[in-house]
This record gives C-alpha cells, structure tokens and sequence, in this order.
C-alpha cells in the first residue's frame, strides 16, 4: 500500500543489475467515494509506523490511477513466461513484492492471478549470503533466512525473496526484461491492499527498482484525481528528463540518521505562501533534529501532504481567512481537519489563489485544486496535522499535474507544472 512505510530500515550494499534497461510504465489512480477519509486513516498510520522505523535504453511502467484509495498503480510483468501485474508505486519505501501462490485465506482480493515461481523457468530462491538479503541487511536477530515478515502502519505482508525477471513497457513494441530483480514473494498478506498485487518501493535503498535498475533518475506526471481516464508514465533512465517551460529544481538534503535518508528523498522547505502572501512559517519546523527526525520529504505514496503543527497552523489560518463559508466538522466524512459547507451539492466552492512552497533554490505552485478537495459535500483543506514532531510528508494530491524528475547522480529534485492527462 502506498500509504505505508515499512517498520524496519533497510541498509545494503548497492548493487547495479548488469546490463540493466531502462524502464517506462503507465501510472493509474484508483479512487472511489469516499476515499479521503481512508486516505487520511492509511496517511496517519503510515506516519505512525515511520516513527519505528542505468545504462542503456529507458524503462518505462504504465501507471494508473488508484480511484479507490488515492494511491498510483503501476503495471510490471513478472516471470517466465510473463504475469502481468499492478502494484504501488511507492517513494517512501524499498521492497519491491507481489502476492505468490499459495496464498489460502491470508492473501487479499487481487485482480489478477497470483504469480506462481513455480511456474516460472527464471525463479530462483535469493541466498542467505546475498548482500540484498533482508536478514542480512536489516541484522534482524528474528529474521529466518530467506523468509521475512513486514509489518506495516495499516497492514502486513509475509514471504520468501527470490529473484527473477522483471518486463516493463506498455505493448511488445517497447517492452524491456531486466533479469536477477531481488523481490518478495508473499504467501501471506493483510486486507489493507486490495486493488493491487503488491507494492514496487522507488526509494534510495538498495532493494527498490530505482537501485536494482542502476537507475541514475525517474521521472513521472502523475494525472489528477478527477480525471479517471487517463494513465501517465514512469519513466526510469536515461529518457527521463524535463523539457517543460518553467522548471524548478532544488538539492535533496541529507538527514543525520543514516537509516532513513537510505530510503527518503529529502528536501529542504524554507517557507509557505498562499498568494501573494508569506506565511512566515518559524525557520526551524522543517529542520532536522539532532537524532535525525523532522524534515521533509516527497513520497508519492502518502495521499495527502502532512506538516509539523507550526507550519500546518500557519497554512489553515491563511486559508480560514480567505474563505467566507461557514466551517463544519468534517472529520468523520473525510477525516480532514478543516472543511467549508456548501450551500447545496451544487454549489462551485470559490476562487482560491496558488500555494507557493519555497524550496531552496526553487518554488514549486500549488494551484487550489491541488490543496483544497470536494468530498461528500464538504470542501476541505487537503493537508494533514502532523503533531508528532515527525517529518513532514509532500504528497500525491499536491503532486498531481506536477512532472517531477528524481536526478540521483544530481542529488536534486526537479519539477513543472503540467497537464499530465496529455502525457
């Protein structure tokens, strides 16, 4: 699930795959009423559960839209001969996992068959010694070798890591197999990812595709979430790029706990506007704490972006002061913690003026529609309080008709605004 991070840090030795392609694929939300007030549940948790815790062509993986939870799947196929299958596209995470036969009653409903290594000639068991076995990257004293149990903020998944090979693309035409890709192999999983058939970490660990790729940047344009039609695509190698007009760039930051900046792509957030006007957010409350919590990242699997209480407090008054509706407890309907009441269904909410997030050395616009959202009647700040002291979280909805490139040789994030559904 996208909206989960793993409760135990993953640290390994890199490894590049030889020979590796590079790789595009489609990207698809799924999303259904009312999925707010579950994308909220799954956020928290996932924040929650934190506190535990290429050379040659281009790949690409088509990516479809989650209507049912918020979150971005995207379509790979396993094995030999190939099993398609759509997973989370995670960038808060590392495992790359599907569910496998058999399963029996613990695994949840997928669309899809269940991948089956026996049925594959390129399946093969990952070695104990294997510098990206979870037993030996993690020094976990409980951990079996080659089995592993994941438990996660709102679910949990169980199995055995193999290898095998993986195929991208969208038609024969431009499919790309990459061969020796280290996974999980599930036997057993909570309900908490229906829809999917597994999740595809994109971190900076030496388990996520982006590693295992030899990728040095991935880019996507995730499509927004009113628009149920269209796919986007993710783009891993060299063909990812941004030829947009307008493009911002600013420096991943490093955090002082080695453990997480493995996995997350953190950014350095200086201040918030709303319009034309600053919000003067304290200088510190997106700073890291000696120990290495705080700051903030860019996942884009966690629905809507969180933030510290001081930021978050600045953020709501702006808006509070812009918008003459009367507020009304939202909580159980969608689990936001500002919310307006409509005249009538409808209704078309106001006129609301960009975000601005002043990143170093860029600013990157966030148009009303991308943090203000219509549930239920209801019309809410779609931000989250994090009021644990934790990192803050940029998420998908605030990414959504954003093309954003990772470059890992740069060590930089770049964005523009753009109309993803023409991608």
């Amino acid at each position: 699930m996208a909206s989960l991070a793993v409760l135990i840090s993953l640290v390994a030795c890199a490894t590049l795959a030889t020979g590796a392609a590079g790789v595009r694929v489609e990207l698809t939300r799924v999303h259904s009423s009312p999925f707010v007030r579950d994308a909220v549940r799954r956020d928290i948790h996932r924040h929650a559960a934190r506190r535990l815790a290429v050379s040659g062509d281009t790949v690409s993986a088509p990516t479809r839209k989650d209507t049912a939870r918020g979150e971005y799947l995207m379509t790979l196929a396993i094995g030999t001969p190939p099993l398609s299958y759509p997973a989370i596209a995670d960038t808060g995470s590392d495992l790359i996992w599907t569910q496998c036969a058999p399963c029996g009653d613990q695994c949840f409903n997928q669309s899809t068959p269940l991948y089956n290594p026996a049925n594959s000639t390129t399946f093969s068991n990952l070695p104990c010694d294997s510098p990206l076995s979870i037993c030996e990257a993690a020094s976990l004293p409980a951990c079996v070798c080659p089995g592993y149990n994941y438990t996660y903020g709102t679910g949990w998944t169980s199995g055995v890591q193999g290898s095998e090979t993986f195929t991208f693309g969208s038609s024969p035409a431009d499919e790309t197999s990459v061969s020796d890709i280290v996974f999980g192999c599930s036997n057993a999983s909570s309900s908490d990812f229906n829809g999917s058939s597994g999740l595809v970490g994109l971190g900076r660990g030496s388990l996520s595709l982006v590693s295992q790729l030899g990728a040095d940047k991935f880019s996507y344009c995730l499509t927004p979430f009113q628009d149920t039609n269209s796919t986007s695509t993710l783009l891993l190698g060299p063909s990812a790029s941004l030829n947009d007009t307008g493009v911002g760039s600013t420096p991943f930051v490093t955090s002082p706990d080695m453990a997480l900046t493995n996995t997350f792509y953190y950014l350095n957030l200086t201040d918030i506007s709303l319009g034309t006007r600053a919000l003067s957010i304290p200088a510190d409350a997106f700073s890291f704490t000696a120990n290495g919590t705080g700051g903030l990242f860019i996942d884009s699997g966690t629905t809507f972006t969180s933030l510290v209480d001081a930021a978050y407090q600045h953020v709501r008054a702006a808006v509070l002061s812009l918008v003459t509706l009367p507020t009304t407890d939202g909580s159980e309907a969608t689990g936001l913690d500002l919310c307006f009441a409509l005249p009538s269904l409808m209704w078309a909410p106001p006129a609301m003026p960009s975000m601005m997030l002043h990143f170093d050395g860029a600013d990157m616009v966030i148009p009303a529609d991308s943090y203000m959202i219509l549930e239920s009647g209801l019309w809410c700040l779609a931000m989250l309080n994090n009021t644990d002291g934790e990192a803050s979280v940029l998420g998908n909805y605030q990414q959504q008709n954003m093309h954003i490139l990772y470059d890992i040789s740069q060590e930089t994030l770049s964005f523009a605004s753009a109309n993803c559904s023409t991608f």
